[in-house]
């Protein structure tokens, strides 16, 4: 594969031990011979705002961990509208690796940081390290756990608590990537990288409803608005009861 300048990988993640992605990414767990092996086929993408990553029912020429920003997953439906069925954050793995063609749209819904793996040589490495294919197990199974989870949400949670659980969503992950925390241990700053209208669509209200329910959250003090783009959870454990759960349930 040749490689533009700006898909080299950068110096400080040409070890998959210092890369942003090696806490509960695919990477983690991996001996020292599969690390190796990933980083020698690994090429780092930067992808803009708003570009698609890859189409639907698209043969994929690459897989990757995300090691920034957030990608939306949508499906097309037959009359040409789309249904967004996923966000995706650090350190989830983007891609089918055992699918012959992608199942969805994949787009960066904020800058995104890709630490990409070509397809055909990704394949190749889980033929020959179990223990890589036994994690990307691992994470499918994660996904499907939250994919239920979301089914509950959908199906049985008041617009409240719909808002609620999608801002406690953001909160756990920020936190978990290490962004800045403020206010005590459970305060999280996080970046809200949906317009209204997307999260909307993603959580089957009006984006009345969603406006709504933010700016009641937002007078309950359970967020605030810090900044352009970004909220701040003072508790945790507080959006988590707004939002129906333990403070310690599932991401």
């Amino acid at each position: 594969m040749n490689l533009r300048p700006d898909q080299i990988l950068p110096e400080q993640l040409r070890s998959c031990r210092s890369c942003p992605a090696a806490k509960g990414g695919i990477c983690e767990g991996l001996g020292e011979e599969e690390l190796s092996e990933l980083s020698r086929i690994a090429h780092h993408r930067t992808i803009p705002a708003g570009q698609i990553i890859f189409s639907e029912n698209e043969k994929p020429e690459f897989f990757a961990n995300i090691l920034s920003g957030t990608v939306r997953l949508t499906k097309a439906l037959a009359d040409g509208r789309q249904q967004i069925v996923g966000i995706l954050f650090p350190p989830d793995f983007l891609g089918r690796a055992h699918g012959a063609t992608n199942a969805c749209f994949a787009e960066a819904a904020t800058e995104v940081e890709l630490c990409c793996y070509p397809a055909e040589a990704f394949r190749n490495l889980m033929q020959r390290f179990p223990g890589l294919e036994h994690r990307l197990y691992e994470k499918t199974l994660d996904e499907l756990d939250a994919a239920r989870d979301w089914m509950v949400l959908l199906g049985r949670k008041t617009a409240r608590e719909k808002v609620a659980s999608f801002l406690l969503v953001l909160a756990r992950r920020a936190r978990k990537a290490g962004c800045a925390v403020h206010g005590g241990d459970e305060g999280v700053t996080f970046e809200l990288p949906l317009r209204r209208i997307d999260i909307a669509d993603y959580l089957g209200l009006t984006i009345e409803t969603v406006s709504r329910q933010i700016t009641r959250l937002r007078s309950e003090g359970l967020v605030t608005t810090v900044g352009s783009g970004c909220m701040h959870a003072p508790s945790l454990a507080a959006l988590a009861a707004a939002a129906g759960q333990d403070e310690d349930d599932r991401a």
